[in-house]
Parts: structure tokens; C-alpha cells; sequence
């Protein structure tokens, strides 16, 4: 789908706001790509982040593909607003085990205050990717609210 953001400035906005989560910066996660209804974050591998059998651990991959649903619905909202997810199910498909561990969403139903999205998760190794993770998420939408702490 196509989508005309409301604020020209979505991407610095979204940018920003990823910028202020301590959690992100915490797992290694890197925002990687913007567009109209679209964000992708990426997470290298580190032991750190990995479960007894060595795959990335499922929290890290519902975490990226739950802040991913997030900014891909808040690229379409306006600048005074911002989001918060309310419901999100993630199926775990296979282990996440790559190099890198990259989360795609798009919003597939923007709305005025509730946006609903998809994301998929998946896991890298050299050329080769696997799909690790599915997720339908629901995100809702805070208009005159500030987009960090108060």
C-alpha cells in the first residue's frame, strides 16, 4: 500500500523518538529504514541476547517487531501526537538464529486513532534469511501528548 505521511517531518520525528529509547540502544537494535507506513530495525547478534540454545531470544524478537509496528503506524500520524501499542500476537515460526535479526512492519489499516500493522521478523545469516517471526499488532494513537518523558 501506499501512504501520504500528514507530517512532512515523520521521519526525523521517528528518528528522534527512536532515539530517546534506552531499551533500543541496550540490545544493539538500529533503525535502518523509514518510509510511509514502513519501518525496519535491525539486531546484530550478541550472546547477551540469546536464549540456552544459543538462538536470539524470543523477547528480543517480539520487542523489535512491536517497536517496528509502532514507528511504521507513527510515520502516518501527526507531529503533535504520538503511539502506544495496545495489543500485539507474535507467532515464533522458527529459532532466530543469524548474524542479524531484522524486523519489517507495515501498516496495513491506518485509522484515527487506532492503526493496525504487520511485521515479520527475520533471521540472517550471509545471503541466506530465514522467517522467524509473524506479528499483527494494534497501535493506538495520543494526539497533544509529547513523545517523551514528562
Amino acid at each position: 500500500m501506499s501512504f501520504e505521511p500528514i507530517d512532512p517531518g515523520y521521519e526525523e520525528r521517528v528518528r528522534a523518538s527512536f532515539a530517546r529509547q534506552p531499551f533500543m540502544a541496550h540490545i544493539g537494535a538500529q533503525l535502518s529504514e523509514v518510509g510511509p507506513g514502513f519501518c525496519e530495525i535491525r539486531v546484530p547478534y550478541a550472546p547477551e541476547l540469546t536464549q540456552q540454545h544459543d538462538f536470539i531470544h524470543g523477547g528480543v524478537v517480539g520487542t523489535i517487531a512491536d517497536d517496528a509496528g509502532g514507528y511504521a503506524a507513527y510515520t502516518l500520524m501527526p507531529a503533535d501526537s504520538t503511539v502506544l501499542t495496545v495489543e500485539y500476537k507474535l507467532n515464533l515460526l522458527a529459532p532466530a538464529k543469524g548474524d542479524v535479526v531484522i524486523a519489517r512492519a507495515n501498516v496495513i489499516r491506518p485509522g484515527r486513532t487506532l492503526t493496525v500493522c504487520t511485521a515479520e521478523v527475520t533471521a540472517v545469516i550471509g545471503d541466506s534469511s530465514n522467517l522467524c517471526a509473524t506479528a499483527l499488532m494494534t497501535i493506538m494513537r495520543l494526539d497533544g501528548k509529547p513523545d517523551a518523558a514528562v
